[in-house]
């Protein structure tokens, strides 16, 4: 079974892209280039992190990332990563998914879903407010320096409805091994009105509210074809505490 390091190393890269945000209604507000890297380090377990952002009136080159006049950044992160905190859950692909660990009340809550895969990631940021209702969302679409790699369409209900099948593999909040199981989704009408709809391939399932008095569930997804899609399920139950992460990866079931 691969480690959950391992699974973070998936990640490795120099990744172009950019960020976006959206409000409570899906209105796109702006969108700022960033070129985000990841990179073994020469000692043992060390991966180093950077991340630079851009105003969001910087063209975004295609491909992802600034235009070739831009300025210098105005955000520049650098950070060493050595372990990884319980709050961040790597699965087998590189894909991942992270957040708060409690729900509290006058708490900002949030969670993030990050897909990867053929020289892409794509990752979605859920904020909510300290009273705990749904605030916005950021949509990071990123390539992999020098692919050539290109953004997926916009989703439709069209494209999700009907019968999926898979493998699932859930982690826990007590850390045991990853438990993988087949799975099947069945999406009609009255699943896909809860789903918003994203650019480049996405799409995610909220709650308009979360508790610390209230189980709910936080969940992301990318279809990549007609045929492919992935699921990111964050679980809390009805204390707020953290429960589980669920990564599922489907194809069209055949009839």
């Amino acid at each position: 079974m691969s480690s959950q390091w391992h699974n973070f190393q998936q990640n490795l890269g120099e990744w172009r892209g950019s960020f976006a945000t959206l409000d409570a209604a899906g209105q796109m507000l702006e969108v700022s280039p960033s070129i985000l890297t990841l990179e073994a380090g020469e000692e043992g377990r060390l991966v180093r992190f950077g991340l630079r952002r851009w105003p969001s009136t910087t063209p975004v080159a295609p491909g992802g990332g600034p235009g070739a006049e831009a300025a210098p950044p105005t955000r520049d992160i650098q950070q060493d990563y050595r372990s990884l905190g319980r709050q961040v859950v790597f699965f087998a692909p590189g894909t991942f998914c992270k957040g708060s660990l409690q729900v509290a009340p006058n708490t900002a809550f949030g969670g993030e879903f990050g897909f990867i895969g053929a020289d892409r990631r794509h990752r979605l940021v859920v904020l909510y407010s300290e009273p705990g209702c749904f605030d916005h969302l950021v949509l990071i679409r990123e390539f992999r320096a020098g692919s050539g790699a290109q953004e997926f369409p916009a989703t439709t209900l069209e494209q999700l409805a009907g019968s999926w099948e898979g493998e699932e593999s859930t982690i826990s909040a007590d850390w045991p091994e990853p438990e993988v199981r087949p799975c099947q989704l069945e999406l009609a009408p009255a699943e896909l009105q809860e789903l918003r709809l994203l650019p480049d391939g996405g799409f995610c399932r909220l709650p308009a509210q979360v508790s610390h008095r209230e189980a709910f569930t936080v969940e992301g997804g990318w279809l990549t074809a007609p045929d492919r899609m992935e699921r990111l399920i964050r679980r809390y139950d009805a204390t707020g505490a953290w429960q589980s992460a669920t990564h599922q990866m489907f194809t069209r079931r055949a009839f």
